[in-house]
């Protein structure tokens, strides 16, 4: 009976962790582009200004990424991280909708910024506590799901709230779905959280109960981390990835507005949004499914081939409806991306006890890559055309694909191996 009932408890934490996933689509962006359209029609708020106040939240955002990875490893109390962050964003948003001032909406974007880089590795972290490592694959490819499914009932909800309320009513939108997100991760019951392997502090060698020491957090130096060869190849094929894939967005965001109007273009953009959401949700369960217990690097140079294709393909039309359709193939590239590279990382940090910094280490990264992209791919487009900025992303994701091919091994086989070696020094035995 006292077995059911843990069952149970532990069941009742996953479906609130999938709760938390769907309203975290809602949140984790504050109010996102709707801002713009606040400042520009409702404040009249010339552009530079406006460019500067949405800059904030993805400078800050980039800055907080290693503070927030290390902050989750060492703290314990990671559903009130998450709380905390969602709580930032409803204040930010009321704030904002009461006071929209300059300094308030500087300070609610700054916000917006922190909180998106907690949300990421604080989730992971979480769902890598309850579930363990033999249901990670799965579990990952569900929350990616769950996601995808809150994105594309936001992106609904969004435009139902714009255009039925008052400008300022996406504001409390947004303020009453992070209430909702605080509620769906204290739902999760803390006692099913091993908080050990949350950090990725589990010993390869602690699988067996007696193995009492292993249960204690052990942390590997951040050198260490950077001195495994994969650890860095890893790291720079996910940099080139989104520095070709971080300048597309933008171009054909352009193209739509230029072929067909403000108005159309805006909703040509949703419609390029939800194609690529809904493209993630059967995708997610496929590939965490798929992943389970096998190897990780086919999968993941699934979104390394269709990247460069994707690329290839806008060069062929600029019509409207066939950009939205291309976006099918961003939505299953980036969906499998996603799941896959969590896993990856998993895989690397495990019994370092560092799992959480290394996404942040990532983010920051792939963060400045994506940015960089655009200016690139901008000024390509200036002097040589819209299809040469395409042929050049693609020229840079073939790289990316041929660079993770040659040189990234299996993590998944490589743990094993590791695994095995520890395993036989423990009891003595030549590895």
């Amino acid at each position: 009976m006292g077995n059911n009932t843990a069952v149970d408890g532990k069941q009742r934490s996953i479906f609130a962790l999938s709760s938390l996933n769907f309203f975290l689509a809602d949140v984790q962006g504050g109010v996102g582009p709707f801002l713009v359209i606040f400042l520009t029609s409702l404040l009249h708020w010339e552009p530079g200004r406006i460019g500067f106040v949405m800059g904030i939240s993805g400078v800050v955002g980039v800055l907080a990424q290693i503070p927030a990875g290390a902050v989750i490893d060492q703290l314990r109390p990671k559903r009130l991280i998450v709380a905390t962050a969602a709580g930032l964003i409803a204040l930010g948003s009321i704030g904002i909708a009461l006071f929209p001032t300059f300094g308030v909406v500087v300070a609610g974007q700054s916000f917006i910024g922190v909180a998106g880089a907690v949300f990421g590795p604080a989730i992971a972290a979480i769902t890598l506590g309850i579930v363990g490592r033999k249901k990670l694959e799965r579990q990952i490819g569900r929350n990616q799901s769950i996601n995808s499914t809150g994105n594309v009932a936001n992106a609904l909800m969004i435009g139902a709230v714009g255009a039925t309320l008052h400008g300022k009513g996406i504001f409390y939108y947004v303020a009453a779905i992070s209430l909702a997100t605080i509620a769906s991760v204290m739902l999760i019951r803390g006692k099913d959280i091993d908080y050990a392997l949350a950090r990725g502090a589990d010993d390869l060698v602690g699988d067996c109960e007696e193995q009492e020491e292993a249960k204690q957090p052990r942390f590997s130096g951040i050198l260490t981390l950077l001195r495994d060869r994969r650890v860095l190849v890893f790291a720079v094929s996910c940099i080139l990835f989104h520095f070709a894939n971080g300048g597309l967005g933008p171009l054909i965001s352009e193209l739509l507005a230029k072929g067909v109007g403000m108005k159309s273009g805006l909703r040509f953009v949703s419609a390029s949004i939800i194609v690529a959401q809904l493209a993630i949700i059967p995708l997610g369960i496929l590939i965490g499914r798929r992943a389970e217990g096998g190897a990780r690097k086919p999968l993941f140079l699934i979104p390394f081939c269709l990247l460069p294709l994707r690329a290839i393909l806008y060069t062929f039309s600029h019509q409207p409806y066939f950009l939205v359709a291309l976006e099918l193939l961003d939505g299953s590239a980036m969906g499998i991306f996603g799941i896959m590279q969590l896993l990856i990382i998993a895989d690397l940090t495990k019994g370092t006890g560092r799992f959480n910094l290394t996404q942040g280490a990532l983010s920051t990264a792939v963060g400045i890559g994506a940015s960089s992209s655009n200016f690139v791919a901008g000024w390509v487009v200036k002097h040589f055309g819209f299809n040469m900025g395409f042929l050049t992303m693609a020229g840079i994701a073939a790289a990316a694909l041929v660079f993770f091919w040659l040189l990234m091994p299996e993590t998944q086989g490589n743990s094993e191996n590791e695994k095995d070696k520890r395993l036989s020094k423990a009891v003595g035995q030549p590895a």
